[in-house]
């Protein structure tokens, strides 16, 4: 995939992957959109990449999509790479009775319900360039369900599915479908955590961004490490096991939740 004068839109780009897509893709020579829900990280975006354009927009709000598409459509008609990276991740004990049923799907409405609907508003656009991409952002959790972030597994593993079936149904169009698999990354989706992740265990945005550009230069479908091609491999061969293992993590996560609502 060409992406030297190409015009990208990233949604979530204000931080973590999205903020290093930002920065790698600039040095690429691309011509980059950022969106994102507060309008001061975007701010502070721009001040960092003076050259990019920032939209203030919220992806799990339909209204904000229609209006991000006439507004980007106007000012860029050559807009030819869409990369769906907006994501919210919670740890969530779904025996926990405070969460009303508007709350539980906000991962929903941002990861699944903003990814679909980006590209079902956006996809007509893409298809009159003379070529164009969809990158949809999933997780190495799509192959393994982790019961401690039970809502985020669901939406990654629908992302997966949903960017499959997608490229099948665009291969005879000029948008080639892309999906960035990450595993455990150093991001902002922790900051609120009860329970604090180990750094070490987790991969640096600039080195999975590095990965995801060399293999999207090079037309690979997938967008991802080595570790990912380790994870889908044992989802098949010993896929309870793997369920088990990640399971470890909610029982940490329910004694803290616990203890810190005494």
């Amino acid at each position: 995939m060409q992406l030297k004068n190409s015009t990208v839109l990233i949604t979530g780009g204000t931080s973590g992957i999205g903020l290093e897509l930002v920065k790698q893709l600039t040095e690429q020579g691309a011509r980059i959109i950022v969106t994102g829900r507060n309008i001061n990280a975007l701010s502070e975006t721009k001040r960092k990449f003076p050259g990019i354009h920032t939209f203030q927009s919220d992806v799990s709000h339909p209204q904000d999509i229609e209006q991000l598409y006439k507004d980007v459509t106007s000012r860029f008609p050559d807009l030819n790479i869409l990369i769906n990276n907006a994501g919210l991740m919670r740890l969530i004990d779904l025996q926990d009775t405070t969460l009303d049923l508007e709350n539980i799907n906000r991962e929903i409405a941002t990861n699944l319900s903003g990814t679909i609907r980006m590209v079902h508003q956006f996809l007509p656009h893409l298809k009159n360039q003379k070529s164009a991409a969809i990158i949809n952002v999933s997780s190495g959790i799509a192959f393994m369900p982790y019961t401690v972030a039970p809502v985020y597994s669901a939406t990654k593993a629908g992302v997966h599915a949903y960017t499959q079936a997608l490229r099948l149904q665009l291969e005879d169009t000029v948008v080639k479908v892309f999906e960035m698999i990450p595993p455990g990354v150093n991001t902002n989706l922790q900051n609120d955590w009860v329970m604090p992740v180990n750094p070490k265990q987790m991969m640096d945005a600039d080195k999975m961004v590095r990965i995801a550009i060399k293999r999207l230069l090079n037309d690979k479908k997938e967008l991802r490490p080595f570790l990912i091609g380790v994870i889908k491999m044992a989802s098949r061969i010993m896929p309870n096991a793997l369920i088990r293992f990640g399971h470890r993590e909610f029982k940490k996560f329910k004694t803290l939740h616990t203890n810190n609502q005494k």
